[in-house]
């Protein structure tokens, strides 16, 4: 079912506004649902609320109504501090005013524009005021739509759909395949899943999940086993597969098992590739030859599981890296959608496969990264390379897999 899309795959469009402008009004009238609650009273809206839905003909949405940004007082700057936290994801902007448009506006605007991301004024509560004609005509010379509405009657909804759907950016509409440009129509690729204690009961994680059904939506095929099973079933195979893809915890063991022209890689190198930048997060992982004690190394999760005994990013990973580095390592460890402002004070950032959110946020977060000088990695890269196992997981990979090579024949130069 589309409706039960993960938010990580859902086009997220995020409703920016002042105080009691009727942003939340907006987002029951564009849900048919009440959503958020509306009053009279400015603030209402203290953190951002999220609502999954079906734009048709576009499909999975989620609409983020933020908390004005205009508030004042420590309880007000931090609603600020986390609708600005929605910039970081958001695919479309909808700039909500009731006839004003000011420097405040032009702020949100330029944050928007500089972030490229697409954007639309939406002039609500017109049953009680027109814009000026002059706001109307300077947005159109920047070419800006906006849609005119009084979204507690339901005036303009239905334009303001279609503008949305006008206005979804073409990288969202093209987004990369996860793992089937590797495999191939009627291709055979083998996911190697291990049961462990992350393993949710009943369940499989959700990368394995939606690289299955990437598969399946393009008419290649797989084989799911565990490592414990996974000779037998290459065994039974009468051809060698396309692509043999591992949990990252492991590939040692699966990498003693696949046969050298076979190639494989991980599910985490997948969602680097899928959800951010293969490339500049392969660079990242040389950064572990930096490392020295008692540097600060980053690790952010995109998800907010509750962490186990013998949890990757918690136990295993700073365990792998503190040997490989010979003494003490400071790890900091975020959730969700929290990353933090200052990156300075960090030598490596090593992030998850970004499952739970989307490639804009991920990308956001990368970004950031390069512009604090800080190298930013994921937990599948980290662990390849901790492992020796780089060159191998690169393979199915050759354009970054070059660059790696490339720079490898520099070195030796020198």
């Amino acid at each position: 079912m589309t409706q039960a899309a993960p938010k990580g795959f859902r086009l997220h469009i995020g409703i920016f506004g002042r105080r009691n402008v009727g942003k939340s009004s907006l987002l029951n009238a564009l849900t048919r649902q009440q959503v958020s609650i509306v009053s009279d009273q400015a603030g209402t809206t203290t953190d951002p609320v999220e609502k999954p839905m079906e734009l048709l003909p576009l499909g999975p949405v989620l609409f983020i109504d933020t908390a004005g940004i205009d508030d004042v007082g420590a309880l007000g700057q931090m609603r600020i501090g986390k609708t600005r936290q929605v910039f970081d994801r958001t695919d479309i902007g909808l700039l909500v005013t009731d006839g004003i448009w000011g420097e405040f506006e032009e702020q949100i605007a330029r944050e928007l524009s500089a972030r490229k991301i697409p954007l639309i004024a939406v002039f609500n509560k017109t049953d009680l005021a027109e814009p000026a004609p002059s706001i109307l005509e300077q947005l159109q010379n920047r070419s800006i739509p906006f849609v005119r509405t009084a979204a507690a009657s339901g005036l303009g909804i239905e334009p303001l759909r279609e503008v949305l759907i006008r206005t979804v950016p073409a990288d969202f509409i093209n987004q990369p395949v996860i793992a089937a440009d590797l495999v191939g129509p009627g291709g055979v690729a083998v996911l190697v899943v291990p049961i462990d204690k992350e393993a949710p009961k009943g369940r499989l994680i959700l990368p394995q999940v939606q690289t299955i059904r990437d598969l399946l939506d393009h008419n290649a095929m797989c084989i799911v086993t565990t490592e414990h099973t996974l000779t037998e079933a290459l065994e039974k195979l009468k051809a060698p597969p396309a692509l043999v893809v591992t949990d990252s915890q492991a590939f040692a063991k699966v990498a003693e098992i696949v046969p050298p022209g076979v190639k494989m890689t991980g599910f985490s190198v997948l969602y680097s590739r899928l959800k951010g930048d293969l490339t500049t997060q392969m660079l990242g992982a040389l950064a572990v030859d930096t490392l020295r004690p008692h540097d600060r190394v980053l690790i952010a999760e995109s998800c907010t599981h509750h962490p186990i005994g013998d949890d990757i990013g918690r136990v295993k990973i700073p365990k792998w890296l503190t040997s490989r580095v010979g003494g003490p390592l400071q790890f900091t460890t975020v959730q969700g959608h929290d990353f933090p402002e200052d990156l300075s004070p960090y030598k490596l950032v090593i992030h998850c496969g970004a499952c739970m959110v989307n490639r804009r946020e991920m990308l956001t977060r990368i970004l950031r990264c390069q512009q604090a000088g800080v190298p930013i990695t994921n937990y599948g890269l980290v662990i390849a390379y901790t492992l020796g196992l780089f060159e191998r997981a690169l393979e199915p990979f050759p354009e970054t897999l070059a660059v790696y090579q490339n720079m490898l024949g520099e070195l030796q130069k020198k």
